[in-house]
């Protein structure tokens, strides 16, 4: 009668055979270990570079930038680690997946740059770093285009004007002439009055404003730079 192994059997084979929880650590495989991991950081330190190269947000983060470089090689030890037991696989799942990530990620290419991050350590741990340099190059290629080209778009602000009086929504738009803008809400209380205008600029190009801060009836003006996208 053929004896049929069950998932309990088989675990217990793979655990035997690995020597249990400590694999023998020969020179080569701590050799290779750390060379894949030396090359991670290498691949981290590019992140880390190409992050602060392409940021284009308002408040730069040191930490989230070297979370980057960190995760890249971290990555990378639990793909070495578990690549050839599978013991320690099935056990680095089940940690893995009672982990819960509550930070918020509100600009989407810091959570591209997280992915990138976790893919790249995973192509070196398996040994695939040619893979991980050339998605490297490629990516970073493309980001750096990208970034060079919105750079030389417009600029966009948030104009922020409290005035009194009457006939200034006139004045503020011959001010602005060809700038291309959208009121965007418009605050009256019993004599004064402020309007939030969102207006497309040359970089540089504030030559408008000077115009409006010498009228009397405006009390003061607020540029905001707006970061966001928009669409020509």
């Amino acid at each position: 009668m053929e004896e049929t192994l069950t998932f309990s059997d088989i675990f217990k084979k793979s655990f035997l055979e690995s020597g249990g929880l400590m694999q023998n650590l020969t020179v080569s495989v701590f050799t290779r270990a750390a060379a894949y991991i030396l090359l991670s950081v290498i691949l981290g330190v590019l992140l880390f570079l190409l992050y602060q190269k392409t940021y284009s947000g308002v408040v730069y983060s040191r930490g989230f930038a070297l979370s980057i470089l960190g995760m890249t090689v971290l990555t990378c030890a639990i793909i070495v680690t578990i690549q050839s037991n599978t013991v320690l696989s099935l056990g680095m799942v089940g940690a893995l997946s009672i982990v819960r990530y509550r930070t918020a990620v509100k600009d989407p290419m810091d959570l591209l740059y997280l992915f990138w991050a976790v893919a790249s350590g995973i192509a070196t741990g398996a040994g695939m770093f040619l893979i991980a340099l050339f998605v490297f190059l490629v990516m970073a290629a493309i980001l750096l285009i990208v970034n060079r080209l919105k750079g030389k778009r417009d600029e966009m602000y948030i104009l922020l004007v409290h005035y009194s009086g009457d006939g200034i929504d006139e004045k503020i738009r011959r001010a602005l002439g060809t700038h291309p803008y959208k009121i965007k809400s418009k605050t009256m209380r019993k004599t004064d009055m402020e309007m939030a205008v969102e207006v497309r600029v040359k970089k540089n190009d504030m030559r408008f404003a000077e115009t409006l801060r010498k009228d009397e009836a405006i009390h003061d003006l607020t540029l905001v730079q707006y970061s966001g996208d928009y669409i020509d």
